[in-house]
């Protein structure tokens, strides 16, 4: 019994310390007008390997979330990323899109937008294909959040665009 528990031990220990990659490739993004900034603030979150994953095959070259040395690289690339895989619309006008920052937890990735000023959107028109690039199975769910009115949808590989009357 012993020797049997020696064994096992350090088979666990090892086994602990492996990362275990996700099986969905899901990704959700949230698109909230703030009525006093008269701004769309927006909020997408995904896995950090993924994220990685789809920048460094973009962009060929290795990011690393968790390195500070990376994190200059890493603010140039997502926003150049996010300006292409995000676009939004109201009142069929492309909106101008800036991009806030990011911020990283043990496995996940928040990424901040915000929209320029527009008045009392009615009709969001949006465009969302973050990690379209590396995996054909992502799902992206969108909220759209208008005067407290949320609406959602998933977005499928390749389905990208959503439309919301509010």
């Amino acid at each position: 019994m012993k020797k049997v528990f020696v064994f096992l031990v350090p088979l666990l220990l090892l086994f602990s310390f492996t990362k275990v990659k996700h099986p969905y490739h899901v990704g959700s993004v949230e698109i909230n007008y703030n009525s006093k900034s008269k701004t769309f603030e927006i909020t997408g979150r995904f896995f950090l390997d993924d994220l990685e994953n789809g920048l460094s095959k973009k962009y060929g070259k290795p990011f690393h979330f968790n390195d500070v040395k990376y994190k200059a690289q890493i603010n140039e690339a997502l926003k150049n990323y996010s300006a292409e895989y995000f676009k939004l619309k109201t009142d069929n006008e492309f909106l101008k899109i800036n991009y806030v920052g990011y911020e990283e937890d043990s496995e996940s990735v928040n990424v901040y937008l915000e929209s320029e000023k527009v008045e009392n959107p009615k009709k969001v028109e949006a465009a969302v294909s973050f990690l379209y690039n590396l995996f054909d199975d992502q799902i992206n769910l969108v909220h759209i959040i208008v005067n407290g009115n949320r609406k959602s949808e998933k977005l499928t590989y390749p389905n990208r665009y959503l439309f919301q009357q509010f």
